[in-house]
């Protein structure tokens, strides 16, 4: 599948990272849900990933990690029933 680049401002300075579709489907998803822009969730990825990590990947990781809470959350719900 291929890549689709967001573009998009970050501190100033234009950037674009590129991700498979289903991974800028989540974050959409993700942004939406907490009121706030894709930009401002990718300039906190930024603040906050170590340097030597691509931003795409620190992207990544942090779909990754919203989804295992939500499978974790679904987890205990329904084992609670």
């Amino acid at each position: 599948m291929p890549l689709v680049k967001r573009s998009l401002s970050l501190h100033g300075h234009r950037t674009s990272p590129a991700q498979q579709p289903e991974f800028w489907h989540v974050a959409d998803i993700f942004v939406n849900s907490e009121k706030r822009s894709l930009a401002s969730l990718i300039a906190e990825i930024d603040d906050n990933r170590d340097t030597d990590a691509p931003l795409s990947s620190a992207v990544r990781e942090l779909v990754l990690a919203t989804l295992r809470r939500q499978r974790n959350t679904h987890s205990r719900l329904y084992s609670q029933s």
